[in-house]
């Protein structure tokens, strides 16, 4: 290569801009220098892709490293199956809180005063288990909102459901064990299920719950995903009988409960039910929570409550596998909780969401009188509007968002389709009275098209 002098010299530059450069150049290997020999591009050989070339049998080497590239097969099988959206926000979509109503003032008061208190603990990795004055809150608040029964140290942090049955499901199960999952189920789950290598047996639910069959209960799981208190989607509640019945079979067989509990909060004709694991006195239930519903799924604050015997594994666990943080935002939650506020912005919103709820089944009525059914609005953040048998949910769901209006197609949830109902998923709680109505107007308009 030219000489530094000469190379300056010759583009107008200083001489140690090219002498950085060269330096630059050496340090990644590209060209070797010796004092008073000059400096010499370097030979990058290509024994790798000559190794390939040689085996390769006359394939060529771009489709080999192609190939080497390729995703794993449960990797093929996840992104063939995804049911994310990325529209998060408008009618109807289900699942979705108001975050406009999320008490920012209350929220940044609380979060200013733990700032000017030197939080420099805060700005750690978590400790194993998560934050302690938040785990202690969550404890108390589950004691007495859902009747859970736990100390501090049984409640495990994490980013939310989703990462709770994650590591529940690595700490339980080995891959090829099988799990019960409800008949339909949320998608999310099973598709986190699958790619960690477990066998889902989908168990159909009834207007009581899950409910196994004889052929299901002679091969025991290893782990039931369930959601007693709301199922998702069809909405029912776990009956009392339904319930004793999968503690005892639990206890019997000796395998583990995973309880999603994602929106109880949200009953709007009775008090919301006792938690499932407040019921259990053998120590088989885990109980997943999160303040995505409650407060906003921007937090990614979630919990799991585990059994005595498996806490500090957890605690553990979590804290190896993911390195929790986020201890500002559980600092300011834990104040939030412990100060009443937590309470009355659910209070608040059950009003703000039972009007809403209203306002959707009024429009259903008004616009189909008794045709067209409304399954499971009782409690949560949507309802479902049944389609008669025939009809195509997916494609009406395709028609709607080509007109703006967002829903979910409930056949989507069915593991076997040949059993699946058609029907569409409608969230309410993130839309007014006042976007309810021309929204559903233009809903209206594509169902009618099916009918």
């Amino acid at each position: 290569m030219p000489s530094t002098r000469d190379l300056a010299a010759e583009l107008g530059i200083a001489r140690n801009t090219v002498l950085q450069v060269y330096e630059q150049l050496a340090e990644e290997g590209y060209v070797h220098a010796g004092v008073g020999r000059g400096t010499y591009v370097e030979d990058i050989r290509q024994d790798l892709l000559e190794s390939v070339e040689d085996g390769a049998e006359g394939e060529p080497v771009a489709a080999q490293l192609e190939a080497k590239h390729d995703l794993s097969r449960r990797g093929r099988r996840l992104v063939s199956s995804l049911g994310f959206s990325n529209r998060q926000a408008g009618a109807f979509m289900p699942g979705v809180p108001d975050v406009r109503e999320f008490p920012l003032k209350t929220w940044s008061r609380i979060q200013n005063r733990q700032w000017r208190s030197g939080p420099w603990d805060l700005m750690r990795y978590a400790p194993a288990g998560g934050y302690g004055p938040l785990r202690q809150a969550i404890s108390d608040y589950l004691g007495s909102v859902r009747s859970v029964r736990s100390t501090a140290q049984q409640v495990v942090m994490t980013t939310g459901i989703h990462q709770g049955i994650d590591v529940a499901a690595r700490l339980l199960c080995d891959p090829g064990d099988t799990v019960w999952v409800e008949e339909p189920a949320y998608w999310g789950v099973r598709n986190l299920l699958t790619s960690l290598g477990l066998r889902l047996v989908p168990i159909r639910v009834d207007e009581e719950g899950i409910w196994p069959g004889e052929a299901e209960r002679v091969r025991p799981p290893r782990l039931i995903v369930v959601a007693p208190s709301h199922q998702y989607p069809l909405g029912m509640v776990m009956s009392l009988a339904r319930r004793h019945m999968l503690l005892d079979y639990a206890r019997q067989v000796s395998c583990w409960i995973l309880e999603d509990d994602y929106d109880s909060e949200f009953r709007y004709n009775m008090r919301p039910l006792s938690s499932l694991q407040g019921m259990d006195e053998a120590g088989r239930v885990l109980y997943a929570g999160s303040f995505s519903k409650t407060l906003c799924p921007g937090l990614r604050v979630g919990f799991l409550v585990v059994p005595q015997a498996l806490a500090g594994a957890f605690a553990d666990s979590v804290a190896e596998l993911y390195r929790e943080g986020n201890m500002m935002t559980h600092a300011v939650l834990a104040d939030f909780i412990r100060e009443g506020h937590l309470g009355s912005h659910i209070r608040r919103m059950r009003r703000r969401y039972a009007e809403r709820r209203a306002c959707l089944i009024e429009e259903i009525h008004r616009h189909f009188g008794d045709a067209l059914d409304v399954v499971g609005g009782e409690t949560g953040l949507h309802l479902i509007l049944a389609l008669p048998d025939g009809v195509d949910d997916t494609l009406v769901v395709r028609d709607a968002l080509q007109q703006g209006v967002v829903t979910r197609a409930l056949s989507a949830y069915y593991a076997e389709r040949a059993n699946a109902r058609p029907g569409l998923l409608l969230g309410y709680a993130g839309t007014t009275p006042d976007e309810i109505r021309p929204a559903f107007d233009t809903l209206a308009r594509v169902v009618g098209a099916y009918l």
